[in-house]
């Protein structure tokens, strides 16, 4: 297998006099899993780094995520951040101790597949924003599946004010609001506030700070209530569609749609329709 090809103009710069690492000891988990009645909350766990998106904090997401997947008893994740901000993107400390284009590629690898994995999963995904969430932050916001935040939420691909394109974050960015004002957002590097982040369609709900866990929680109960199999292939469907050209998109669906309707979940929710009771499902 060939070498990487690198982006055109990127050089393999080598620091003469690295930086020193920015070494966190703790004993904590960087991200912890709280589960409760089907609900897995990871929650980012470097609150005096801002939870910065270090190597370490990726691979412990990455982690959490593959045991999750596996996981039939949990049926939605709720991504949150402790302390004062919900994510405030990469390690910049980090990145540049360790300032060579190895390193930084395999690093935004690494964040890319937790990104990958988070549209893979087969369970819905929430953002719990209560503070800024910025550069790969707002990256994690726009790729989890929904997302509530709070009023005091602020938002940014703040990048481009050191220099670094949010080109990463703009992936996510881009398949969740409109062109022009995810371009606005890369360019200016200028904050949003919760609302215009609805506008945007960067979040679903915005709310006031005390009532974001019981918005949160009546976001989540009319999906826990569905069958898990049918959310799994949704989900799927969903994001494979949109990757399609419209005739392409609608063949694909259409079988979906006919293979889920041959599903026992299917037949006992129209049969209860049509009966005009609930459906009784092995959620």
């Amino acid at each position: 297998m060939g070498a990487r090809a690198k982006p055109m103009g990127c050089k393999d710069f080598v620091m003469n006099q690295p930086i020193a690492p920015n070494a966190v000891t703790t004993s904590e988990p960087l991200v912890l899993r709280a589960d409760f009645n089907g609900i897995a909350t990871l929650t980012l766990n470097r609150s005096k780094q801002y939870n910065a998106l270090s190597s370490a904090v990726l691979s412990a997401f990455q982690a959490n995520l593959d045991a999750i997947a596996q996981d039939p008893t949990v049926r939605v994740v709720v991504v949150a951040g402790a302390g004062s901000v919900f994510c405030a993107g990469h390690d910049l400390k980090e990145m540049r101790s360790q300032y060579e284009l190895g390193a930084t590629q395999a690093l935004f690898d690494q964040c890319s597949g937790v990104m990958k994995s988070i549209v893979a999963l087969p369970q819905p995904v929430i953002a719990r924003v209560h503070g800024l969430a910025t550069a790969a932050g707002c990256q994690l916001v726009a790729q989890c599946d929904l997302a509530i935040a709070s009023s005091n939420a602020t938002f940014a691909t703040s990048g481009i004010n050191v220099g670094l394109f949010c080109s990463t974050p703009g992936v996510a960015l881009s398949r969740n609001v409109a062109r022009k004002e995810a371009l606005e957002m890369l360019l200016t590097g200028e904050f949003i506030d919760a609302n215009t982040a609805k506008q945007y369609g960067l979040v679903n709900r915005v709310v006031a700070p005390e009532n974001l866990d019981d918005e949160l929680a009546k976001m989540i109960r009319p999906i826990i209530a569905k069958p898990a199999s049918v959310l799994a292939l949704g989900k799927k469907m969903f994001y494979e569609q949109l990757e399609m050209g419209l005739s392409d998109a609608y063949t694909y669906a259409s079988g979906v749609m006919a293979c889920n309707f041959m599903m026992p979940e299917a037949a006992e929710g129209v049969d209860a329709f049509l009966q005009k009771r609930p459906p009784k499902w092995d959620l």
